[in-house]
């Protein structure tokens, strides 16, 4: 049974595994941390902290200068993001179209070229020499006031963060790889089979296989990495909307599964899919709320943890960053929980005695 909410939050009423239940107004200001004389050893305290894109609220998203800061803070996870170029390179990013809040034009690759500028193209459209080309640090995040920026990064290939966890010898920390197919508008980017393979083929060539997690929304993607590589944890990840629940047919997101055939229930219809571990929902609606705002709810619930956890699966939400909230769904019962700011999850687990992941300091 999970812990009963030590915060002023009342017990989350379970109308089902996938109610999307209220919950009482709290303070969203109050960030007490009251005690708790029921939490367990810390020795005995496992919690998956997972630093977002390696925590972008500290640091310019996706690079090895991200990842490299969140080694040496101390992380469970790097949580990263992946896509395809045209020419096959597997580059690190949460975005299938170049952003111009992220990423700058500098030059065209050759004179003349046809794709340029290449800000608003597709990466499955472009090169990995015309991807390179674009300078992915020229400014600070909007909304992210402490974000260092990384001036003039380049956009890093997956290869590069393996050898920055090499490089830092963090044997003891885990990468949580997302294929980020676009399972609602395919042709946006590479095609599934290409898309995983190639991810499977970075992940072999580093010899990193027993340090990584496969998280897709597209859990067709989760499905062909399992025929794949049949030994590699997966993560099913949702919004609720992908789900589609009442809705004829399968959601595109699902593989060919149908959400209605599991009478709607997110916990039982990803269980079905063979090879997967966790399960990462999104923490609660709206996306970026935050417990005691009028209107918030929370997605997950004591009761789809409970039942999760009956399934031997991890529960681990997406993406919180107010302390409050994350101490509410710690309470709760979550198994770990995605984060922009890694740091300020890290001190309350210090706070609640938790035990606290390993840092790997630069070599």
């Amino acid at each position: 049974m999970a812990k009963k909410l030590l915060t002023t939050v009342s017990t989350l009423a379970a109308a089902g595994a996938l109610a999307l239940t209220a919950l009482p107004a709290v303070a969203a200001t109050d960030t007490t941390v009251a005690p708790h004389p029921q939490a367990v050893l810390p020795q005995k305290t496992h919690f998956d902290l997972q630093a977002h894109r390696g925590g972008l609220g500290m640091t310019t998203e996706e690079t090895p200068q991200a990842f490299a800061k969140a080694l040496e803070l101390g992380v469970t996870t790097l949580e990263l993001d992946t896509q395809i170029t045209k020419d096959g390179a597997v580059v690190v990013t949460h975005d299938r179209q170049v952003q111009a809040r992220k990423c700058a034009d500098t030059a065209p690759v050759t004179p003349g070229d046809t794709m340029y500028p290449y800000v608003g193209k597709y990466i499955k459209d472009l090169t990995l020499a015309q991807v390179r080309t674009l300078n992915c640090g020229w400014q600070q995040l909007p909304g992210y006031p402490e974000q260092e920026v990384v001036s003039g990064v380049k956009m890093a290939e997956l290869k590069d963060i393996f050898a920055v966890v090499k490089a830092h010898d963090a044997k003891g920390v885990m990468m949580n790889i997302e294929t980020k197919v676009e399972a609602g508008a395919p042709e946006q980017t590479a095609p599934r089979e290409l898309f995983v393979s190639r991810v499977y083929e970075e992940i072999a060539a580093a010899g990193m296989d027993r340090q990584v997690t496969i998280q897709s929304f597209d859990w067709g993607a989760l499905k062909e990495m399992h025929r794949i590589a049949p030994h590699l944890p997966l993560v099913a990840l949702t919004n609720y909307d992908f789900l589609q629940v009442g809705k004829p047919g399968a959601s595109p997101w699902l593989g060919g599964i149908d959400a209605d055939d599991f009478g709607g229930d997110f916990v039982a219809a990803a269980a079905s899919i063979e090879g997967v571990t966790a399960l990462s929902p999104n923490y609660g609606f709206p996306q970026n709320g935050k417990v005691g705002q009028p209107g918030f709810r929370f997605y997950p619930s004591e009761k789809m943890i409970e039942d999760a956890h009956a399934r031997g699966l991890k529960v681990i939400p997406w993406t919180c960053d107010d302390r409050a909230t994350m101490e509410a769904l710690i309470d709760m019962g979550v198994d770990g929980i995605i984060t922009d700011y890694p740091n300020v999850l890290r001190d309350l687990m210090a706070e609640r005695g938790m035990r606290l992941p390993k840092a790997y300091p630069a070599a």
